[in-house]
């Protein structure tokens, strides 16, 4: 149904709904009234720009009523209480934005009708980037433009103004609006098809990421961050294993090539409550790396896949471990992500299922080379279709500088040795196209890397590393080296033995029916000479 045609969300139904799930649909509803003409990337910036300012502001509110409190409990006159309620050091202290008068939504919602609402949203992105130097040149300034209908942004900024975004037990406001942004990221992502993949990564992928690396403390690193989800679920898995107060535990680092991404980034990162370093502007991490002295703790990345257009220089000193050919950047991405971990730095990477097993141009011998340099700690093949964005099969690589047991870990002593886990199998259908992993499935694998690692979180839960047939596999270098340094799970685990006897079980199954088919035109042969016979009978 064209846009114009939909029928418009009732406020009604806003007020009735009881789940952020709910509200979020309803916004997306309405939202989605105002794409006329836009192009989906113009959209995307508009619809989330709008969340964060209303984030924003509702943070300045929720900072402005608790200073309220404590300014009328010491006692202080009115007069002094005014003047200290608008004073900026009051909240850029407490790491809350500052928000001109004009920029808050309740002042906006006011005076919408009677000044215009695009004008306005537009003044009050400008006030805010001026009062506040990290997002200087981050918010959109799109909302007064000749495509932008004014009358249904004004039915959006009264929606998004009634919206219970407190209203869900005890999560402030600021969590629902964050649930909110993630949720337009991923449908967004799912509306804009392949190109969506530049932006967004599924996130049971990034769970999975973030479980099996189990980034407490230190340096993240992200060289492709799209709108940031590496660094959210990084501070999501924090929050939940250590409170809320402990997000500051880990320093966020991040590079984006594509500048409205990069601007959806840093407002994802703000509107969670992280202060990351995603550099001064956007940039090709290949051509200009924008943390280059960065030594992380945790890398994690997907970075596109197989892309043939890219700033190769062949004397790049990152390609310690082979120069990768021109029209595929894998192995670049990889060595790059090498380059940056720390002393017992580890990595996630998700890649293209080629990159297991390639011989071309050269990458056979990157991948032996990084093999025997015993940086490569686990694999991991992922089922189909967990991306939405592509059809091309995905693997997860993890990478690490020590696989020893590092001291007071006390972990066990991995060296020379590579975990495969064929996570295949597994995931549920969510619907027609996409897949997701389950948390039984997230908790298998992660559980299974944790109790072979033997990290402090399988200690306490009393696992124990085996392997399991079908599903993982510990293996030396020597058995690597055995298989050619492929280091595709199924030629570990058995399910290349398990694909061999299907494949005996079919050629079974056509011989069985071929002699079947040759007796049944035996028959055919036979009924035909008998009608034959009967009809020259009845000829003579």
């Amino acid at each position: 149904m064209p846009p114009g045609k939909k029928k418009p969300a009732p406020q009604g139904e806003l007020f009735s709904a009881s789940t952020p799930k709910e509200i979020q649909d309803i916004l997306w509803k309405a939202a989605d009234k105002l794409r006329g003409s836009m192009d989906a990337a113009q959209y995307k910036e508009f619809v989330l720009g709008l969340i964060f300012l209303k984030y924003i502001s509702d943070a300045f509110d929720e900072r402005r009523e608790a200073l309220a409190k404590e300014l009328a409990d010491e006692g202080i006159e009115e007069e002094r209480q005014a003047e200290l309620l608008e004073d900026k050091d009051e909240y850029t202290g407490e790491h809350v934005f500052w928000v001109p008068e004009t920029a808050r939504w309740g002042w906006i919602a006011a005076n919408a009708k009677a000044k215009g609402v695009g004008l306005l949203l537009n003044e009050a992105m400008d006030a805010i980037m001026r009062e506040n130097a990290s997002l200087t040149g981050v918010l959109p300034k799109i909302f007064n433009s000749d495509n932008v209908d004014q009358k249904r942004l004004a039915e959006l900024v009264d929606l998004i103004s009634d919206a219970r975004f407190g209203g869900s037990g005890d999560k402030p406001a600021q969590d629902v609006l964050g649930e909110v942004y993630e949720y337009f990221l991923g449908n967004f992502a799912r509306a804009e098809g392949k190109r969506g993949g530049e932006f967004y990564t599924p996130r049971s992928v990034v769970q999975l990421l973030v479980e099996v690396l189990e980034p407490y403390e230190g340096r993240v690193y992200d060289p492709a961050c799209g709108s940031g989800g590496m660094f959210v679920q990084a501070g999501k898995f924090i929050e939940a294993h250590r409170g809320r107060d402990h997000k500051s535990d880990i320093a966020v680092y991040g590079q984006e090539l594509n500048e409205r991404t990069w601007r959806l980034a840093k407002m994802n990162l703000a509107i969670h409550g992280i202060d990351g370093n995603l550099a001064a502007r956007w940039g090709d991490t290949f051509a200009e790396d924008k943390h280059p002295d960065l030594k992380a703790d945790y890398v994690m990345a997907n970075p596109p896949f197989n892309i043939k257009d890219w700033a190769r220089k062949e004397s790049d000193p990152r390609w310690k471990y082979g120069v990768p050919p021109r029209n595929n950047a894998n192995y670049a991405w990889l060595q790059h992500i090498v380059g940056k971990l720390g002393e017992s730095g580890s990595a996630g990477v998700v890649l293209a299922n080629g990159s297991m097993s390639s011989q071309q141009s050269g990458e056979g011998e990157i991948r032996k080379a990084l093999v025997e340099a015993d940086l490569v700690a686990c694999m991991v093949a992922l089922p189909s279709q967990l991306f939405r964005t592509t059809q091309i099969p995905a693997c997860l690589w993890f990478l690490s500088r020590n696989k020893s047991p590092q001291g007071a870990k006390r972990l066990d002593d991995r060296r020379g040795e590579i975990l495969f886990i064929d996570a295949r199998a597994m995931g549920e259908m969510v619907d027609r196209t996409e897949r997701v992993l389950t948390e039984a499935d997230l908790a298998k694998i992660a559980g299974a890397y944790h109790a072979w690692r033997g990290t402090k979180s399988a200690r306490e839960e009393g696992l124990s590393y085996a392997d399991e047939p079908g599903f993982c596999f510990t293996a030396d270098l020597k058995t690597v080296r055995e298989h050619g340094y492929v280091l595709t799970p199924g030629r570990y685990v058995g399910a290349v033995e398990a694909e061999e006897e299907d494949a005996e079980e079919v050629a079974e199954k056509i011989a069985r029916l071929t002699g079947e088919l040759y007796e049944l035109f035996d028959k055919s042969d036979e009924l035909a000479k008998t009608v034959r016979e009967q009809l020259g009978a009845l000829d003579g």
